[in-house]
């Protein structure tokens, strides 16, 4: 899926039938980060502790999300605060958990932010979606 927010709509992208469909997306963008009255919930290390370098020292941070009426709880990285999970929680989606793998730094290829040449002549359906609508 490619969220475009600034053209407020989403891709669903098919690569392989080369088939794309697109939906005008009802939500704002909303970076991922910790706000600034977010509360440090606890520290700890993932992983092992038995000798240096075995494990990761994180940090679980949680707060609400007025806009929504939502909750997180959100763990990152103490040095360079690279996400690991985040929590959401809102009475529409209930939690919604999102777990982080194998993160890398910065865009290797900003092409992905484009949708392909095949999504051109794509219909815009009539069924909004917001982010998290999108994947249920």
């Amino acid at each position: 899926m490619l969220f475009l927010f600034r053209k407020a709509v989403v891709y669903t992208i098919d690569y392989r039938n080369r088939t794309c469909q697109k939906n005008p997306l009802h939500t704002a963008f909303h970076p991922s980060h910790i706000p600034h009255n977010a509360s440090l919930l606890s520290q700890v290390i993932l992983g092992g502790s038995s000798a240096p370098g075995e494990g990761l020292l994180v940090n679980t941070w949680t707060g609400d999300v007025p806009e929504t009426g939502g909750k997180y709880l959100a763990t990152v990285t103490e040095f360079g605060c690279i996400p690991v999970s985040t929590l959401y929680y809102t009475e529409k989606s209930g939690w919604v958990v999102t777990n982080y793998f194998n993160a890398v730094k910065g865009i290797e290829d900003p092409e992905q932010f484009f949708p392909p040449p095949f999504c051109t002549d794509a219909d815009t359906e009539e069924e909004e979606l917001d982010f998290f609508s999108a994947f249920f």
